[in-house]
């Protein structure tokens, strides 16, 4: 399984940015996937996750409002959507995907959750 997030880069503070994330060697449509972002000298932590056919979401509390995950099966494709994107959003974000398949409620927040990731993306924003 092969997971590379894209789509980091560096902005500006308010600016947006898409982030995205195609997992090959998976069947896609049957897992639960999730961002997470680790910023330097933090933990990795999480930021959002969605349920396998896209009908649940679950967010950080602080990127409520600000972040939009959503996915794509026919394209076998997870965004995130970065809004008004602030200093403190500066991290690599990473995809992940859930370790086992049709994952039930409630959406995991935990990296043990998660048993595939990818390379992640750089995301830094000036102020």
């Amino acid at each position: 399984v092969q997971l590379q997030a894209c789509g980091g880069g560096l902005v500006q503070a308010g600016d947006s940015l898409r982030l995205s994330c195609a997992p090959a060697g998976l069947t896609f449509s049957i897992y639960v996937m999730g961002w997470f972002r680790q910023a330097p000298g933090k933990a990795r932590e999480f930021v959002a996750a969605i349920s396998w056919s896209g009908g649940r979401t679950s967010y950080e509390e602080s990127v409520k409002g600000q972040f939009t995950i959503f996915r794509d099966n026919a394209k076998n494709t997870v965004y995130l959507q970065v809004n008004s994107l602030k200093p403190e959003d500066t991290a690599v974000y990473y995809c992940a995907a859930d370790r086992v398949a049709f994952s039930p409620q409630p959406l995991k927040q935990s990296t043990d959750g998660y048993a595939y990731w990818g390379q992640g993306t750089q995301v830094t924003v000036s102020s």
